[in-house]
């Protein structure tokens, strides 16, 4: 009978949110395996043990991102408006990313160094958009992508979504930005419908 493991879910996910408080407060360059152990009171063979290294702990964050966005958008209830809850699909989106600001610079802005590894943040990444793009081909079974495929409506619609909490931070001169966002996300979609 081989050893239990040692290190289980609840310590990778207390190693996370030590390492996204961490890149939150002081940035990525700041990361270190001991100092995300010292946070949550383990040793560095946790560290090692659940993530394989400090590039693999950048790229469970990376996944944790999209993670938490697929989370989010099964959470969300389907009405008959596919309009609606995709805008709401949008909010969501925008929660997450004023919430998690570091999830949102490593997951969906990809800004990591280059030897971490992109193949666990890719599929988490694609299991999120195939979410969402279910939400989009409610648009289409009704006739409103005026010629648009699934695949580029998604794109679209996901490009604002992240221009907008890209740009968040840098407007302050914006004071209601959730309505900013329910405009634009409205303007999307309604568009959607308009033929190419």
């Amino acid at each position: 009978m081989g050893r239990p493991r040692e290190h289980d879910e609840r310590t990778a996910a207390a190693l996370l949110a030590a390492a996204e408080r961490t890149v939150g407060e002081r940035g990525l360059d700041a990361l270190s395996v001991r100092g995300v152990a010292s946070d949550v009171g383990t040793s560095t063979r946790a560290v090692y043990s659940v993530f394989g290294s400090k590039d693999g702990l950048i790229a469970a964050l990376g996944a944790h991102a999209f993670d938490l966005l697929r989370a989010g958008l099964d959470a969300l209830p389907e009405t008959d408006d596919p309009a609606a809850d995709l805008v709401e699909a949008g909010l969501m989106f925008r929660g997450f990313a004023t919430r998690h600001p570091s999830l949102f610079v490593v997951g969906v802005q990809w800004e990591f160094p280059p030897s971490v590894p992109r193949e666990r943040i890719r599929q988490a990444a694609d299991a999120a958009l195939d979410v969402l793009k279910q939400r989009v081909a409610r648009l289409a079974d009704g006739g409103r992508l005026g010629g648009r495929t699934v695949d580029e409506a998604t794109l679209q619609f996901h490009a604002l979504c992240e221009g907008l909490a890209m740009l968040e931070p840098r407007m302050p001169g914006f004071t209601d930005p959730g309505r900013m966002w329910r405009d634009g996300l409205s303007a999307l979609v309604l568009g959607f419908a308009t033929p190419r």
